[in-house]
């Protein structure tokens, strides 16, 4: 009978763990991300999930001797002993002396593009998105999704804090939850349903189970945009809670998770935020203006003519990020009461304006990254909402019974991932935070 206790000694250790076994034997493993040879000796950079790590062959280390097949993204397991030095500034600093190398596996071909420097210089972002699979090795191509799980841990970390239960929606819906054209349709099993333009319907319906709720997954756009900031698949960040006051309470609640996520970002991704230079901005309280204030703003203060008084434009938002940043020294801001036209159908109306909803947008250096509001609870209202809009309330009975059979006030918002990430880090095109990009012109790799 074999027992395994789940220890292996000296394994597998992590950079950040070197100093815990100064002067000894570990071994690590990884990739070699570059060879450097020198005169009688060598520097092996292993890269592993999470560090560079500097290794030295010389003959007089052990009785290994260099294997002429070892060639940069072997896949390797290092054994040897740990030498700690100082670096200029005096800090300690460590490498692996080689005892031993095993091959793990040899590459078939060389890399098409270089990926051992600190960025994937003069590379075009298509070929860098063809050839995914190779430039997220790059470590700074890497670190720009581990800073995006650091988004999605705070978001999740904050609203399990706040009471929310985590859910997961179904991706294949009966009918689109905005009621609108943009959505893409499936032949199932000879039925016609759609890809799910949000979690709304379902996040709604588990108001009434678990008061309070959150996803975080992918929803599906079918708009024939090709611009620097759509993507027809993206990650939405969404959350729905029961029993509010008003709309403030969502806004409340997003401005507590972004002091969160910022906080950890700056706290537990540091090399991260160092390695991208990630401008990583400090919250207190985001401001917020009313929809046709902010209007007045971009004429007045701006000197631009709209040519659309329901929604903004690129240009509005980005004279918009510019007002918050100079007027009020945010880099967010709330934009609320949206014009009731442009708003879906499951949106409060304002009651003291039915032209206009308890809804918002925030806005994020001049980019809109959220959407979110006041839901309508009481059936009636919500049926006749429908109707004016064109819909057919049979059509959504299940949906319905959310307010048939009681719904609190609630409200929720959704989030989105890639378009936060980007202007975080400073990027011009959102498909620079997106690991695999979809939308009109790619579906591969």
């Amino acid at each position: 009978m074999e027992y395994i206790n789940g220890t292996i000694k000296n394994e597998d250790i992590s950079y950040g763990d070197f100093k815990n076994y100064d002067g000894q034997e570990i071994s690590i493993h990884g990739y070699i991300h570059r060879i450097r040879e020198m005169t009688g000796f060598s520097f092996v950079i292993i890269r592993t999930d999470k560090d560079l790590i500097q290794c030295v062959y010389a003959p007089e280390f052990s009785s290994y001797r260099w294997d002429e097949k070892l060639a940069e993204e072997a896949c390797v397991k290092v054994v040897g002993k740990i030498a700690s030095s100082k670096d200029k500034q005096g800090n300690d600093r460590y490498e692996v002396q080689i005892h031993d190398i095993k091959i793990l596996s040899l590459p078939a071909e060389t890399l098409p593009i270089v990926i051992n420097k600190k960025q994937l210089d003069n590379i075009q972002l298509n070929t860098i998105l063809d050839l995914r699979p190779v430039s997220l090795r790059n470590p700074r191509e890497r670190a720009i999704f581990k800073l995006q799980e650091g988004i999605q841990r705070g978001f999740r970390e904050f609203l399990i804090k706040e009471n929310f239960t985590e859910i997961h929606s179904p991706k294949i819906n009966f009918a689109g939850a905005e009621g609108g054209t943009n959505v893409f349709k499936l032949d199932y099993f000879g039925k016609q349903v759609y890809l799910a333009q949000s979690p709304q319907l379902y996040k709604q319906a588990l108001v009434g189970v678990f008061e309070r709720v959150f996803e975080i997954a992918p929803v599906f756009r079918a708009e024939h945009h090709d611009t620097s900031r759509h993507l027809n698949e993206y990650i939405s960040m969404d959350f729905e809670m029961g029993f509010i006051n008003d709309f403030h309470d969502i806004m409340n609640m997003e401005t507590g998770a972004l002091k969160y996520i910022m906080n950890l970002l700056k706290t537990e991704y540091k090399n991260e935020v160092e390695l991208l230079k990630a401008d990583i901005p400090e919250i207190t309280e985001i401001p917020c203006i009313k929809f046709m204030d902010a209007k007045k703003i971009i004429m007045e203060k701006f000197h631009y003519t709209p040519t659309d008084m329901k929604d903004f434009d690129p240009k509005e938002e980005e004279m918009l990020g510019t007002y918050a940043k100079k007027e009020l020294n945010s880099d967010f801001l709330f934009v609320t009461h949206y014009p009731s036209k442009k708003r879906p159908f499951y949106t409060m109306d304002d009651p003291s304006d039915p032209e206009y909803t308890l809804s918002f947008d925030l806005l994020f250096r001049g980019l809109e990254i959220t959407s979110g509001g006041q839901r309508i609870n009481d059936y009636n209202e919500q049926v006749a909402k429908m109707k004016k809009c064109g819909m057919n309330p049979e059509e959504f009975e299940t949906y319905l019974m959310l307010h048939k059979y009681g719904a609190p006030p609630h409200g929720g918002l959704g989030l989105g991932l890639e378009r936060l990430t980007m202007h975080l880090l400073g990027f011009k095109n959102v498909r620079e935070a997106t690991m695999f990009p979809r939308d009109i012109n790619r579906v591969t790799p």
